[in-house]
């Protein structure tokens, strides 16, 4: 039996990062403490902490969950094979080469999303920071089955079909060019309201994800704070033969648990799952000349230890107006000591001219040169300045690392992989001329 807003239109609360409280029957939240004696309802008070419990205040991430059952009531683990997801990123010499991908295939037999999941690339682990980056293609529901991943918060990047997330908090119905949080450890389940769905996912082994400084940007700008939601409490009251996967040290576990794990009644706190529209980004530009750095498309980030560098920036490119003079509009050629996986959800590449689809992936590691293709750079080489141009209908985005990000040997070996990656390059002709300036 299911309760709450899970059963009706979906309800959220506004905010990045705001402390919370929502509870699905009145009275169900204790008042004054977070562990009485005898909670309501009969439920059972338990904290899921997502920072040390000595975090400073302003970064100390956790939520009182007030549940039917705790989360402890399952079957012993066993270890579950699953070949395409992991967080194997080889231990040789990684290619230097650009590499690029066309979209995964849907898959021909029933696949939820988490047997849908493929591993595309990463660095570091669970115990030692960076990230793990994949991509999903589905066409079935998570029916009786549930996961959570103790490895890492998990920033989910649909790109063909709506996902449906119910979690321990509530539930979020994500679509594509939106975006989900989900921290780490929390359980949750997928189903696809279109029936089928492909997209990325970004594991994050470090600090979790935040929104960036704006400097001298101001107060405003970028992705706004109460643009994120959270989802009100939710609970299932359901009992039956279920699957509890976890994913923990770059393996997965399976247990046997004898009802449903999404039974909070009620929750507050600062830990909690969130959704973004990507469509809401305020972009920042140059209005005189020169393309700026992409770090003004920054939407997330995970902050390392060291000042003004993450663990994982995640950027966008949306529609936007190019109105520099003077200017090569579109991103120019260039070689970074960060390294960066792209994706396209929507639309076009504006550096990219063919061969970059919806459902695509890049890698462009750390020094790698890249830039415009041919086509595009003949283009815009050629472009009238004299006119603001549109780049309309468009949603790529990156994960960027500080890091050299790996690839999988599954993602070498792919069927998807474009092997003819580099021609794209190869009509750039010699035109130096000493005697013209």
């Amino acid at each position: 039996m299911t309760h709450g807003s899970a059963a009706m239109s979906l309800q959220y609360q506004s905010g990045f990062g705001n402390e919370f409280a929502t509870e699905a029957l009145p009275g169900a939240l204790p008042v004054g403490r977070n562990s009485p004696q005898r909670a309501p309802y009969g439920l059972y008070a338990e904290q899921v902490s997502g920072t040390a419990f000595t975090a400073p205040r302003s970064c100390n991430r956790r939520s009182w969950l007030y549940r039917i059952r705790p989360a402890a009531g399952h079957g012993a683990f066993s270890a579950l094979a699953h070949p395409r997801f992991h967080n194997d990123f080889g231990h040789g010499p990684v290619t230097p080469e650009q590499l690029r991908w066309s979209p995964l295939p849907m898959p021909a037999a029933p696949t939820d999303w988490l047997d849908g999941l493929f591993t595309m690339a990463g660095n570091g682990g669970p115990s030692a920071g960076g990230m793990g980056i994949h991509v999903y293609a589905a066409n079935k529901d998570m029916d009786g089955r549930y996961f959570y991943d103790a490895d890492g918060e998990l920033l989910i990047v649909p790109q063909q079909g709506r996902l449906r997330i119910a979690t321990e908090l509530g539930v979020l119905e994500v679509e594509p060019q939106e975006i989900a949080l989900i921290p780490r450890g929390l359980r949750f389940t997928v189903s696809l309201p279109d029936g089928e769905a492909r997209g990325y996912v970004c594991e994050n082994f470090g600090a979790m994800f935040k929104l960036p400084d704006l400097g001298p940007i101001g107060s405003n700008g970028l992705a706004n704070p109460r643009d994120f939601l959270t989802p009100v409490a939710a609970y299932e009251d359901r009992d039956g033969d279920f699957e509890l996967v976890a994913k923990f040290q770059g393996g997965l576990w399976r247990a046997d648990i004898d009802h449903s794990p999404l039974d909070v009644v009620a929750w507050h706190g600062n830990y909690a799952p969130s959704k973004y529209d990507l469509r809401r980004f305020n972009t920042i530009g140059s209005i005189s000349y020169d393309h700026p750095d992409p770090s003004i498309f920054l939407v997330l980030h995970s902050p390392s230890d060291s000042e003004g560098v993450s663990n994982i920036d995640f950027v966008i490119f949306p529609p936007r107006w190019l109105v520099a003079q003077d200017t090569f509009r579109p991103p120019w050629f260039h070689r970074n000591i960060a390294s960066e996986f792209m994706g396209l959800v929507h639309g076009a590449y504006d550096a990219k001219a063919e061969g970059f689809v919806p459902g695509g992936a890049s890698l462009h590691n750390s020094m790698s040169a890249h830039g415009p293709d041919a086509a595009t750079f003949e283009k815009a080489s050629n472009a009238d300045l004299s006119k603001p141009d549109v780049i309309r209908d468009t949603m790529a985005f990156m994960f960027e690392s500080r890091h050299v990000i790996r690839p999988a040997a599954q993602a070498l070996d792919a069927g998807q992989r474009q092997a003819d990656y580099l021609r794209c390059w190869q009509g750039l002709s010699r035109q130096f001329d000493p005697g013209v300036r």
